[in-house]
C-alpha cells in the first residue's frame, strides 16, 4: 500500500488549494478514504471522509463544513480536498488515508499547508 499526497503550499488567507493522494498496492475503488491533518504541536484531526465506490457517502468536520470538498476519481486511483476560503487555523500537515472516520494515518509523507499573510 503506499499513498503519496501533493498540492500543499503557501497561500494567503481567504484562498484556495487542492489537496491530491496518488493510491497504489490496493483495489483503491473498494475502500473508503480520509484525509486527516495535523497542525503544529497538535495530534491528529480527522478532516473530511468518502465512500467507497460511487462515493455518495460523504463526511466533514465541523470546522471545515462548506469550505471544503472530497472527492476521488476510482479511475486515476486518486482522492481529492478542495480547501476554499482557507483560515491561518487550517495550517497543518495534511494526510490521506484508508478508511471512513479515521483520524489515524498510515506512514505517508504528507503535504504542508501553510495559510498567511
Amino acid at each position: 500500500v503506499q499513498l503519496v499526497e501533493s498540492g500543499g503550499g503557501l497561500v494567503q488567507p481567504g484562498g484556495s488549494l487542492r489537496l491530491s493522494c496518488a493510491a497504489s498496492g490496493f483495489t483503491f475503488s473498494t475502500y473508503p478514504m480520509s484525509w486527516v491533518r495535523q497542525a503544529p504541536g497538535k495530534g491528529l484531526e480527522w478532516v473530511s471522509s468518502i465512500g467507497a465506490g460511487d462515493s455518495i457517502r460523504r463526511s466533514y468536520a465541523e470546522s471545515v463544513k462548506g469550505r471544503f470538498t472530497i472527492s476521488r476519481d476510482n479511475a486515476k486511483n486518486t482522492l481529492y480536498l478542495q480547501m476554499n476560503n482557507l483560515k491561518p487555523e487550517d495550517t497543518a500537515a495534511y494526510y490521506c488515508a484508508m478508511g471512513y472516520g479515521t483520524s489515524s494515518k498510515g506512514p505517508t509523507q504528507g503535504t504542508q499547508v501553510t495559510v498567511s499573510s
